[in-house]
């Protein structure tokens, strides 16, 4: 049995984890209210940019010049993953789970004899994809949101992307990311953003007229919505990081406290075995005398 400064010692290192585990989970917290709050917000303005589209690609339906990024390539066979991941850990399954949907992904789509190419964003998606798929990274975009995030964290984003898609890189886009719920919920979500999964126009609703033609607005608009998609992905993101976070640093100090209970019965069982046996000791030598 281990001695009792070895006790000590493992409670005093455990005390010392559990507060930075403590202090990590009210950091986490007050992080959380801002980028939940960041991320609703953001809802209402991508989910009006779908419905204009809809719009606007109904209008587009079966015309010739309709843009390459609504109508895409005309072929499916090279696919862009982005990737979208946290730069830091201890943020329970939160990266893991991304990452295990871009597995799937990848191997789906590679089943299917597609070629597959990875655009990470955020160190852990890189660090965890390159051990397997190092050749299927073509780069990697990190230290996004600092010291917050912003609509010019997405644009470097969607102008890596733009640049790829233009240069005749792939044929079509997804983005993988974590959709935000709550504080121990996160929707993990896959959504194409090249040629965009466009919903169909709400039934019985009233058609738009535009000024200057569809064709014109869509060419100015599609890159923006690009941005904008990308942005909503990295506001959940950042959402659900952060409660992920908050959850599993609460679970880690409730774990050190449960330690520190066990080894403080330990070493007291120790140290009363201890007293026992020099008692016992003590009356076997006077008994002896």
């Amino acid at each position: 049995m281990p001695s009792l400064k070895t006790f000590r010692l493992r409670i005093r290192s455990v005390q010392s984890t559990q507060k930075i585990t403590k202090a990590m989970k009210m950091v986490a917290a007050a992080k959380l209210r801002r980028a939940q709050e960041a991320a609703q917000a953001g809802r209402p303005y991508a989910q009006a940019m779908d419905r204009m589209m809809a719009s606007l690609a109904a209008g587009m339906q079966g015309k010739a010049g309709a843009p390459k990024l609504l109508a895409g390539t005309g072929s499916d066979k090279v696919h862009l993953l982005i990737v979208a991941t946290a730069d830091r850990g201890l943020c329970g399954g939160f990266n893991s789970s991304i990452v295990r949907e871009a597995r799937r992904a990848i191997r789906s789509l590679q089943g299917e004899g597609k070629t597959v190419k990875i655009l990470a964003v955020g160190r852990k998606a890189r660090d965890q994809l390159r051990r397997d798929y190092s050749s299927l990274i073509v780069d990697t975009i990190a230290d996004l949101g600092k010291p917050r995030l912003g609509f010019a964290d997405a644009r470097k984003v969607a102008d890596r992307v733009l640049q790829m898609f233009e240069a005749g890189e792939f044929d079509v886009a997804t983005i993988i990311y974590n959709r935000f719920r709550s504080a121990i919920s996160q929707i993990l979500t896959r959504q194409q953003i090249i040629p965009p999964a466009v919903p169909e126009a709400e039934p019985g609703a009233s058609p738009y007229e535009f000024e200057p033609d569809e064709e014109t607005i869509l060419t100015e608009l599609l890159p923006r919505n690009l941005a904008v998609q990308i942005y909503r992905a990295l506001l959940e993101n950042a959402a659900s990081e952060q409660g992920a976070r908050m959850t599993a640093m609460d679970n880690a100090t409730r774990n050190a406290g449960d330690m520190i209970k066990r080894l403080t019965l330990q070493m007291n069982r120790s140290r009363q075995a201890s007293i026992t046996k020099e008692l016992i000791e003590i009356i076997s030598g006077a008994e002896a005398i």
